[in-house]
């Protein structure tokens, strides 16, 4: 079945360098940001923030932590995707105050909070604990803005390529309250696009009747 969507997919590929001379307007990378914000997430607590970086001279800094990809330095736009790790505990009323946004009785929140709090007692026991489960939601926006980017043509190039202390360091990041987790540069390609390669459906698809 061929559609946009499968051509998006067709068009996304991992861009190593990105055109400087052709920025993203303001229309389209808040298209690609929404896709992100409306992501879906555990417990539908949004545990993330987008750091969107178009300064170039903070672009040059963070590029040596970044393992001097060409990418942070020759993108348009720069979003560094970060894991809540205070705001999703039960401590800081945040919880509490997303459960509210449904219509439910004060009854059905408090259970809700003490299904929170018992489910993730594990995960929520330490702020180590909270960076992986936190982090690993910010793949599932991270994924959709970068099919939302392709959709209409722009490119991108998702990174773990770096030194996380570094970066929290250059950006003057709170730890405690927001830790790196994925960065994303967005642009248009100079080069042309790579053949993509994938291992075959049947080896990767494995239906269970």
């Amino acid at each position: 079945m061929d559609n946009d969507f499968t051509k998006a997919m067709n068009f996304r590929h991992a861009c190593k360098l990105f055109d400087e001379n052709k920025k993203i307007d303001q229309e389209k990378i808040h298209y690609i940001l929404e896709a992100g914000r409306k992501s879906p997430s555990s417990f539908g607590m949004e545990g993330w923030k987008f750091l969107v970086i178009t300064n170039e001279a903070l672009k040059e800094k963070l590029r040596p932590a970044c393992w001097d990809q060409a990418q942070i330095t020759s993108c348009s736009h720069l979003v560094i995707i970060l894991a809540a790790i205070e705001s999703v505990k039960p401590s800081s009323g945040i919880p509490q105050k997303r459960f509210n946004r449904r219509p439910l009785s004060q009854e059905q929140i408090e259970a809700y909070i003490n299904l929170y709090s018992n489910h993730l007692q594990q995960t929520l026991s330490s702020d180590e604990n909270i960076y992986h489960w936190t982090a690993r939601q910010t793949y599932i926006a991270l994924a959709n803005m970068m099919t939302a980017a392709a959709y209409i043509g722009i490119d991108s190039c998702p990174i773990e390529g770096f030194e996380k202390e570094r970066v929290e360091e250059i950006l003057a990041l709170d730890t405690s309250k927001w830790q790196l987790s994925v960065i994303v540069p967005f642009g248009y390609r100079v080069n042309e696009q790579s053949e993509q390669l994938r291992v075959p459906f049947e080896e990767v698809v494995e239906f269970i009747d």
